[in-house]
């Protein structure tokens, strides 16, 4: 089981990384809000879960542990595999998905594509008492300053195919609206608004 990895980051694509370690790249599949975290030529370390299939090992990659157990607790539920478990992450934080799965919050947990309204009530009948023994698991995240903020999310929506000028001016309108937010919220703030202009 690899539960970790740090090492350089070699490279970052749409929904995955590659972590140099030790003269091994290791491809890992993680959310858009953990690849914002990440780097090219700079160390990262992950919290990481390897699904093991009959014919392929997947490496999948987390800003903390709380979110890797999520995900973990997530594929106990019939129907839900790696994958829906990792859009779910990507779509919710780990934070907002414990609520909505302790509060029985369908219309919350219907958001995640793929999970239609049995699924989400699925989901919240099997976790809902399971989630709270993994609140405040996770390793307490540091702030960055926003000109990190600022370089990791040009860079990831770079790396999503938007222009760079584009990309700049959207997270500069996004920050100058609060300078106070972190990476994650800043990237989807930025799609958001992107999303709208195409």
């Amino acid at each position: 089981m690899i539960s970790s990895v740090r090492g350089t980051v070699a490279s970052i694509g749409l929904d995955h990384a590659v972590v140099e370690v030790g003269g091994v790249g290791f491809a890992v599949q993680a959310t858009p809000h953990t690849l914002a975290t990440l780097r090219r030529g700079d160390e990262a370390a992950l919290a990481t879960a390897l699904v093991v299939r009959e014919d392929s090992l997947t490496l999948f990659g987390f800003a903390d542990t709380e979110a890797r157990d999520l995900f973990w607790l997530l594929q106990t539920v019939s129907g839900i595999g790696p994958r829906l478990a990792l859009a779910t992450l990507a779509v919710l934080e780990p934070a907002q998905l414990r609520a909505a799965l302790a509060d029985s919050n369908i219309s919350v947990l219907t958001q995640v594509p793929g999970i239609g309204r049995k699924g989400a009530e699925r989901l919240s009948i099997e976790l809902r008492d399971k989630v709270g023994a993994l609140a405040g698991t996770g390793d307490a995240p540091v702030a960055p300053a926003a000109g990190q903020v600022r370089g990791s999310v040009v860079e990831a929506l770079v790396g999503l195919g938007f222009p760079v000028k584009q990309a700049e001016q959207t997270v500069d309108t996004v920050l100058a609206a609060d300078a106070t937010a972190d990476t994650a919220a800043v990237l989807r703030k930025s799609l958001a608004t992107l999303g709208r202009k195409r």
